[in-house]
């Protein structure tokens, strides 16, 4: 049993999954054909032997708690843990002040009732794997007030804009962090996974609600880099986060890649997700699978290359889907080109013979990635 309890903090005011994140908080979003993102760090903690996890949501929660339930799906002990969803009681629409740090106040006899010396707080936007338990020990050993976990990238000029950048001295303290403006091409991008004292958290979140009422928790956190001994940690194996429509996409696709999605996932360190109980695909005569990630309960006529799909999909006779994330539920028509797409559940495309997304920059895109999208249902 871990001497912590966890945090699963939702995604910060730079997170802007257009189109999906209007009908459902990022956590909530379908990840890899069977997956949501949350699943990531609840795993991440029910493996590391943390059974008391507390989920904070901003807005739109009934997506998630549909997904969550009770959280036996995850592995937690019903007798002794707890899967607890949370959000700010305020209710205030500005995405200024319904912050990370309103929801925490707000619920604060949750965070005060917790037996527990230590917290793990993890983002809800970010994939990754991470044993908890040997990052607590190296926590209490280094003796730091705070200790985060970031991941060095060399192609930060692209990607992971507006994520948090460390500025670490020689001894890998913390001496401040910044936004990430594409200005270098390598940095050390945070996790937003910060291991502290429960007694330090608490008098944070009273600091900074003393301070501001626009300030996050990454914000009090900066201003007292020069006060408490706050260690950064190296993180090794995948990450990704999901911070933009872009990166969503990329996220994907890139697990596509056997090698890549075998630095993720491990037979040792499971990721767990609310089960389906629907039966294998399905696939035709007619069917032409290459290089996809496909979803159980699917029927396929047609060809699907180089995507991922979910679950429950229905690809007629002569369709073509290629280089897209479709969602659960959708239903591609006789003849139908899909290509460069990412395709919302229950969408039904059986009308429109071609819908090609052309790659190139778009938007606000800065890598050249794909910007297009078939928003459909709110779920």
């Amino acid at each position: 049993m871990a001497k912590a309890f966890g945090i699963v903090n939702f995604a910060g005011n730079h997170v802007r999954v257009e189109g999906l994140q209007s009908y459902r908080p990022v956590a909530a979003v379908s990840f890899l054909g069977r997956y949501r993102v949350v699943d990531f760090p609840i795993s991440n903690m029910s493996n590391s032997g943390i059974d008391h996890i507390q989920v904070y949501v901003r807005r739109k929660p009934r997506s998630l708690n549909d997904h969550l339930g009770t959280g036996r799906h995850y592995n937690i002990n019903s007798k002794r843990g707890r899967l607890h969803t949370l959000f700010s009681m305020t209710g205030n629409e500005q995405d200024l002040y319904n912050n990370d740090i309103a929801a925490f106040y707000d619920n604060m006899e949750c965070i005060e009732s917790e037996d527990f010396p230590y917290v793990v707080i993890a983002p809800s936007y970010m994939i990754y794997c991470q044993d908890y338990t040997d990052l607590i020990e190296t926590h209490i050993e280094s003796g730091a007030d705070i200790t985060m976990l970031y991941h060095t990238v060399d192609n930060a000029k692209s990607a992971f804009i507006n994520c948090n950048v460390l500025n670490l001295n020689k001894q890998k303290g913390v001496l401040d962090m910044e936004p990430n403006r594409g200005t270098a091409k390598t940095r050390n991008i945070s996790m937003d996974t910060y291991i502290m004292k429960k007694e330090l958290f608490i008098e944070l979140i009273h600091k900074a609600k003393k301070t501001s009422s626009s300030y996050t928790l990454a914000d009090i956190i900066n201003m007292e880099c020069g006060e408490l001994d706050i260690r950064g940690v190296s993180h090794r194996g995948y990450f990704a986060a999901i911070s933009d429509f872009g990166s969503y996409y990329n996220a994907n696709i890139s697990l596509i890649d056997f090698k890549t999605a075998r630095s993720l996932f491990s037979k040792d360190w499971p990721i767990y997700t609310r089960t389906n109980d629907s039966a294998p695909t399905h696939y035709f005569e007619s069917a032409d699978v290459k290089n996809s990630v496909i979803s159980n309960g699917s029927s396929i006529e047609g060809t699907v290359e180089h995507s991922v799909m979910g679950r429950g999909c229905q690809i007629e006779e002569g369709a073509v889907v290629k280089n897209c994330v479709v969602l659960s539920g959708v239903k591609i028509g006789k003849g139908v080109h899909v290509e460069n797409m990412v395709i919302d559940r229950n969408a039904k495309l059986i009308h429109t013979p071609e819908i090609i997304a052309v790659r190139g920059i778009q938007g606000k895109s800065k890598a050249g990635i794909l910007y297009n999208i078939i928003p459909v249902s709110k779920n």
